[in-house]
């Protein structure tokens, strides 16, 4: 298992590392921030914290972030003075990061990062399946909650992605979800999926805790360790009939060369329209 290095030891960074740990999901975690000591006071509460959850992940912390460059899973998180990596300081810091054609994944664990993104594969310095966001799947997972208390079920009954660009052009491909192992359009009508849309944007961004348990399924995914379907902010696949497009949330498989493959579900008419207009620059 290989070494998973966070950039960024907010709130959004710490929790994933602890979750990472936690789960033994890597061999190491080395979280890294310029502020002082808090990545090395955070890795430490983590550390002593393992005789009591039971693993053995290595937890280090750093304020060299250019510690990060060569790791094999780079995660751009929150920094503990500043918030997400975001604009044109995430920018600047995946290009020193992360050389054209390196074999690095890239992490994007922030809900803002879809711009960085698509400024890597733009300049060609990331292959475009070797970086996404893994901050849809937080919101799918707010989604499946509410769903299951409209339907009076369990989450884990409830099965559906999204699609789209957060927060106001989500697109949730009803005809294709499940409720219970019976058609979501069946256990709920269409008054009662109008009014779960309608409540979609609320939901979004998802709190520091939400987006590391989706980054810390990604990266699970990443080492093999899962074979479950994410959404995830991902480049365009295709030209889309010579249009230009951006990034946007789609359901993948994730491996260790990173997206593996993405699987649309099925679409409706009108949400197909929803989902190029939403991805159409």
């Amino acid at each position: 298992m290989p070494e998973v290095v966070i950039v960024g030891a907010g709130p959004l960074g710490g929790e994933l590392a602890f979750l990472l740990a936690r789960r033994d999901t890597a061999e190491s975690v080395t979280l890294v921030d310029e502020a002082g000591q808090i990545a090395a006071g955070k890795a430490l509460d983590i550390m002593q914290s393992g005789p009591v959850e039971s693993f053995t992940t290595q937890v280090a912390g750093h304020t060299d972030l250019y510690i990060a460059a060569g790791a094999p899973i780079i995660v751009l998180a929150d920094q503990a003075r500043g918030g997400e990596w975001q604009g044109d300081e995430a920018v600047a810091l995946l290009r020193r990061l992360v050389r054209p054609g390196s074999p690095a994944l890239v992490v994007c664990a922030g809900a803002s990062q879809c711009p960085l993104i698509e400024d890597a594969v733009r300049d060609r310095r990331v292959e475009g399946h070797r970086i996404f966001g893994s901050a849809p799947e937080a919101l799918a997972a707010g989604i499946r909650a509410m769903t299951a208390l409209e339907a009076d079920r369990s989450p884990s009954d409830v099965n559906l992605t999204v699609l789209g660009v957060p927060p106001n052009h989500v697109v949730i491909p009803w005809d294709d979800a499940s409720i219970g192992g019976f058609a979501a359009t069946r256990v709920l009508d269409e008054p009662a999926r109008r009014r779960l849309a309608a409540r979609v944007g609320h939901l979004w961004p998802p709190g520091p805790m939400a987006l590391a348990a989706a980054a810390a399924q990604a990266i699970a995914g990443l080492l093999g360790r899962t074979r479950r379907g994410l959404s995830v902010f991902a480049a365009p696949v295709d030209a889309n009939g010579g249009r230009r497009t951006r990034v946007g949330a789609v359901p993948v498989t994730l491996g260790p060369a990173g997206i593996e493959r993405v699987e649309l579900p099925t679409l409706s008419g009108a949400d197909r329209v929803a989902l190029d207009n939403a991805l159409l620059l």
